[in-house]
């Protein structure tokens, strides 16, 4: 629209009536909006005589309620200071794009450099966030959110919606941004992008499973790129740093499941992203996190622990030393895994269905056995930020399964994992993880092995003197529940 234009007017405030003559009590044509642009066609004393490209009406409009512009090289650096201080002011992202698409129009190619992209960047990201936390009875505030998503769309930035766990994200597209990534820029500059680009809840839905790991990969490619930009030239803040290897530690955890779950899935492939995902989870400073990144490092660390079997060479948890083991083959249905339990070397099982099967991926090498043979506890990951708990029991009538998810209140993310046994073979030790509703919570548990009932738990492994005495080594040294 812009492109029309050399002499316009910038709607600064909401609900401005664009009026069919120069009077207070003139017919309203329209009802404008902060960051509506306007061509300025003549004066009639207060007003402006105005034409509004968008709605395709005429009128007039109080000059104090539109701030007159020139889209000349002269006035670039004036649009461009504004549009610098509306970055930083909440509620007013409309008007800073338009103050920014109206310094794009007017600055020569020599003036052009990475800062307007960022800033209009940063304001499409926080009007995208502000709509989407609009609640549902408060009518006033999505109306004018629904309008200044209107008016930025007239300047080419474009939203889109992700539901996920019935809730609807709306995010932005991210073309600034990558205009960003493309000039020369900060490190700063990069990794605002960077992280903007890579968002775990802007990942659209709509993807078609075979292309989920593209775009994971292509996140990945993006924030690898920033990281390694950022440490050869030195100057990227301790806490972007942070931020970076936060939200690639989750995108290559993603991953390592992703790779997993992909037919004829290549074993070093998968290995490798899960290690590099604990690298990553591993290589964070957590006494130089910023105040407000903690629970992002939480979270990361649960999307980490999810697919952190991906990180050991998996097994083939045949039965050893005269104990039970498990076969895994391909289901009946396109997907499908199937578990089958195998007795010990020697032995016979129990009669009854010992075959249970799943559309998850079965991580063979968390397989362990109870030393008496009769429990064995596998991990299932059925989505790339969810991992369960099989515990197979050995009954009269044969191998029981019981799948015990992380938690039964919809979280949004967890893994589950077994800890440790208890001498007695009566108890067993289990972590846990889950985050929901913006909060990370981590459990340190005693199971009664007969009914899978929880006798104690604790938030640190130090305040269970059970689990602070039996915690398996293993499970200690590969765990990021312990962190």
């Amino acid at each position: 629209m812009l492109d029309l234009l050399l002499s316009l007017a910038i709607v600064t405030q909401d609900q401005i009536p664009l009026r069919g003559a120069p009077e207070e009590n003139a017919s309203r044509h329209a009802v404008l909006t902060q960051g509506d642009t306007l061509e300025v066609r003549g004066v009639k004393g207060d007003y402006l005589q105005v034409y509004d490209h968008r709605r395709e009406r005429a009128g007039y409009v109080l000059a104090t309620q539109a701030a007159q512009q020139e889209l000349t090289p002269q006035a670039a650096p004036k649009l461009l200071a504004v549009t610098e201080f509306l970055k930083n002011q909440p509620g007013s992202e409309a008007l800073g794009i338009a103050y920014g698409a109206a310094f794009l129009k007017a600055a020569p190619a020599e003036m052009m450099d990475a800062g307007a992209f960022e800033a209009i960047g940063a304001m499409a990201d926080r009007l995208a966030w502000r709509a989407s936390r609009v609640m549902p009875n408060d009518e006033k505030t999505a109306r004018i959110v629904s309008a200044h998503t209107e008016t930025v769309a007239s300047y080419g930035v474009t939203f889109y919606s992700v539901e996920r766990n019935d809730k609807v994200t709306l995010c932005y597209d991210g073309d600034a941004w990558r205009q960003v990534l493309a000039l020369p820029a900060s490190s700063a500059q990069k990794a605002n992008a960077a992280l903007s680009l890579t968002r775990h809840e802007c990942v659209k839905t709509s993807l078609a499973p075979s292309e989920w790991l593209g775009a994971d990969l292509q996140r990945a490619e993006t924030l690898d790129r920033v990281l390694e930009d950022g440490a050869r030239r030195g100057d990227l803040p301790e806490h972007l740093r942070n931020r970076l290897k936060i939200r690639s530690a989750g995108v290559w955890a993603s991953i390592a499941h992703r790779r997993a779950m992909k037919p004829g899935a290549d074993a070093a492939s998968v290995l490798e992203a899960g290690r590099k995902a604990e690298t990553l989870l591993a290589g964070i400073d957590k006494n130089g996190l910023a105040a407000g990144d903690r629970l992002a490092w939480n979270v990361a660390a649960i999307r980490v622990g999810a697919s952190r079997w991906a990180a050991q060479p998996q097994t083939l948890a045949e039965p050893v030393k005269g104990r039970p083991g498990i076969q895994v083959t391909a289901g009946e249905k396109p997907g499908q895994t199937c578990v089958k339990v195998i007795p010990a070397s020697g032995g016979k099982d129990a009669p009854g269905e010992s075959t249970h099967c799943t559309y998850g991926y079965v991580w063979t090498a968390s397989l362990a056995v109870s030393p008496d043979g009769n429990l064995m506890t596998l991990a299932v990951q059925p989505l790339e930020t969810w991992r369960e708990l099989w515990v197979l029991r050995k009954t009269q009538d044969g191998w029981q399964f019981e799948i015990v998810p992380p938690s039964t209140d919809n979280p949004e993310l967890g893994y589950i994992e077994f800890a440790g046994w208890v001498p007695g073979n009566k108890q067993m030790l289990v972590a846990r993880e889950i985050g929901a509703n913006g909060q990370s919570k981590t459990s340190f548990e005693l199971w009664d092995r007969g009914t899978l009932t929880v006798e104690r738990r604790a938030d640190k492994p130090g305040d269970l003197s059970a689990f602070y005495r039996w915690q398996a080594p293993a499970w200690k040294s590969a765990t990021v529940a312990v962190r």
